[in-house]
């Protein structure tokens, strides 16, 4: 009689789920201490419960500018490169043109150059045409770099639409723009905003190019870096778990209406 049959250990999974634990480890961190109670000033050995960081999120006048500073920069950055991304993800996917094989050289260089080189780059470039390092440079920095990752995104998506679909508009009688507005857009809007959110996640987290370029500027990753030295207050945490709070919930939102629209595709 035979034996029963081993059951196989499926090593994969265990696997993947040891690598999502690394990763979130420092999150779940943040956010348990984010209602921590610290009786110093550094704030890593648990010492009891409070709600009271969240009361006063906005106690350190420097902490809210650097926020301020980042979030804003980071919205410019998610917005223009969306745009620009956008146009130039559209042209690799669909169209041919001259010099459409060094676009995509320089777009993947951009993506995978060091930041150290990037950020020396860029600061060479406006020391030389004696422009100010400050706001506007990090924000023209930032752009730079996020708009090849959303290039990526939609020119993935590009390629993999249905051409019928469009020629189908035309035939109905929709114009250039109409059929655009009305039936490609709308298929390439859930590229467009990962591409969006890639752009804003990489802007609000970027500290070395920023550091490079951003002149008297302080953003979020420049101030806790600035006062690692002297111990972080506990709003850092608080400010960070809400950020990935509302980074989560647009995450969600955009699966969700992706799913609806493929379902009413079908």
């Amino acid at each position: 009689m035979r034996g029963r049959a081993r059951r196989r250990v499926d090593w994969g999974r265990y696997h993947t789920w040891a690598v999502l634990a690394w990763l979130f480890a420092p999150i779940v961190f943040m956010i348990v201490f984010s209602f921590n109670d610290p009786a110093g000033r550094h704030n890593i050995t648990w010492q009891g419960f409070t709600l009271k960081w969240y009361q006063n999120a906005f106690a350190h006048t420097e902490l809210n500018e650097a926020m301020f500073n980042s979030v804003s920069i980071a919205l410019l950055s998610m917005v223009v490169s969306g745009g620009l991304g956008t146009l130039l993800g559209l042209a690799l996917g669909r169209f041919t043109f001259r010099g459409k094989q060094l676009t995509n050289l320089v777009m993947f260089a951009a993506i995978s150059a060091p930041e150290v080189v990037i950020g020396a780059a860029l600061l060479s470039t406006f020391l030389m045409m004696n422009v100010t390092t400050g706001y506007w440079t990090t924000v023209i920095a930032h752009v730079m770099f996020c708009v090849s990752f959303v290039a990526i995104t939609v020119r993935a998506r590009v390629i993999t639409l249905d051409p019928r679909l469009e020629e189908a508009a035309r035939d109905l009688g929709a114009d250039s723009w109409t059929t655009f507005r009305l039936v490609t857009l709308p298929m390439l809007f859930p590229a467009i905003m990962a591409g969006g959110l890639l752009a804003f996640a990489l802007s609000i987290d970027d500290y070395i190019i920023t550091s490079f370029v951003s002149g008297d500027v302080t953003t979020f990753p420049l101030w806790i870096w600035g006062a690692t030295r002297v111990g972080i207050p506990p709003q850092v945490n608080v400010m960070g778990t809400l950020l990935f709070a509302v980074g989560l919930l647009l995450a969600v939102v955009n699966v969700v209406m992706a799913r609806r629209r493929s379902a009413a595709g079908d």
